[in-house]
């Protein structure tokens, strides 16, 4: 088959399949085959594909105000971030395009606050196999194994701590540490959830060190986890926080929120073409309204249970090591390396495919659309264990 990325610069290995259109928990490929997503664009869709209520706010949006440009005030702009502020422990929003530009924007609002009231701190600690993004001083704050090397020299600043070891952050910790940076669920490094002790220590640490606590809830936020935001699982109050993926339902938006103390930009400090551009944030806030209302989110958790129950059973009846992750985003880890095989079995499936992820060479990631139903995630276990037994076999 001719390949048809051929006029793309090569950045990935994707499958031949080309994707036309999509609803809610189903991908259709160009030849009409059916696929039961369970990636959702890396934890993106919230709603799965193709939502009417997104469409719906930007055909609304969209005939009333594009982009007037971030140096003037617009209506979607401030009642998302009127919303943002309500439903967290937050006080101010910036909103962004990815998440890796929010975690650049957090990143720079900790050495701004450090050059101001901590003496010129700058370093920002970060956790060992950690995922901020692909920027290059992103990279440098990632704990992802040889990524200082590919685009060296790389921007410095940025020291690694083991997650769930207290004592790591304390011996990373210097009169130059501005803030710690931490994924309360390492997603790309294979669903691995921070202990519950271990964040409260982290926090009170930090308090006591007078560092900032920075979570970073790309991939967490916006309901994934079972709560608006993952942080309310550990029962503490980061002091920043950063959302992208799940906040724009499938469109490009990120947020940045801060408590009131530390909003220390000075105007020109920070700023973007698109950062809070109506058309994106009208998105944002129909799909913060739809996600956090507490019978979704009850939805959530229900889903969670039912996802984590199965993939138990599958991993009992195939022999393998267990499954782990908080709400709807999860984990299978497999015996051996097998992960990708699994991957391109399910996708091979017939009379439909699944879709699958593996972050890992031993590890599936699984993270369904937020409302899923309970009869397509038994489809989607099902198929999972027939792709499973054409592999394991």
């Amino acid at each position: 088959m001719n390949d048809p990325g051929h006029a793309l610069i090569t950045i990935t290995q994707r499958p031949d399949t080309v994707f036309s259109h999509g609803q809610g928990a189903w991908l259709t490929d160009e030849s009409g085959k059916r696929h039961l997503d369970l990636v959702q664009g890396w934890a993106v869709n919230s709603l799965g594909h193709s939502p009417a209520l997104i469409t719906q706010a930007l055909l609304a949006q969209s005939q009333r105000l594009l982009n007037p440009s971030p140096a003037y005030y617009n209506r979607p702009l401030l009642d998302l971030a009127g919303r943002l502020v309500e439903l967290s422990c937050f006080d101010r929003v910036f909103l962004a395009s990815s998440g890796a530009e929010a975690n650049e924007a957090a990143v720079k609002l900790a050495r701004r606050w450090g050059s101001r009231r901590r003496g010129g701190a700058h370093e920002i600690i970060g956790f060992e196999q950690a995922f901020h993004g692909r920027t290059l001083a992103m990279m440098s704050a990632s704990g992802k194994p040889g990524w200082g090397e590919i685009y060296a020299p790389m921007p410095t600043g940025f020291t690694k701590a083991r997650l769930n070891d207290i004592a790591s952050v304390e011996r990373a910790m210097t009169l130059h540490t501005a803030a710690v940076m931490i994924e309360l669920v390492q997603g790309e490094a294979g669903v691995v959830v921070a202990d519950p002790g271990f964040a409260r220590e982290l926090r009170a640490l930090t308090a006591e060190r007078g560092v900032l606590l920075i979570a970073d809830e790309v991939q967490t936020g916006i309901g994934r986890c079972g709560h608006a935001f993952a942080y309310e699982h550990f029962g503490i109050e980061p002091d920043v926080m950063t959302l992208a993926k799940g906040l724009g339902g499938g469109v490009p938006l990120a947020a940045l929120l801060c408590k009131e103390e530390f909003n220390c930009f000075a105007p020109g400090d920070q700023g973007g073409t698109f950062c809070g551009n109506p058309l994106m944030a009208a998105v944002g806030l129909a799909v913060v309204n739809e996600v956090c209302r507490e019978d979704f989110l009850a939805g959530v958790r229900e889903r969670a249970a039912q996802l984590s129950a199965g993939l138990q059973a599958i991993a009992r009846d195939h022999g393998l090591v267990g499954e782990r992750g908080l709400g709807l985003l999860r984990a299978l880890v497999l015996p051996t390396n097998v992960a990708a095989e699994v991957v391109a079995a399910a996708q091979a499936l017939e009379p439909v495919g699944l879709l699958l992820n593996a972050p890992r060479p031993h590890l599936i990631r699984l993270m369904p659309a937020l409302n899923i139903s309970p009869a397509e995630m038994d489809e989607g276990l099902a198929l999972l264990r027939r792709a499973l037994g054409d592999v394991l076999r």
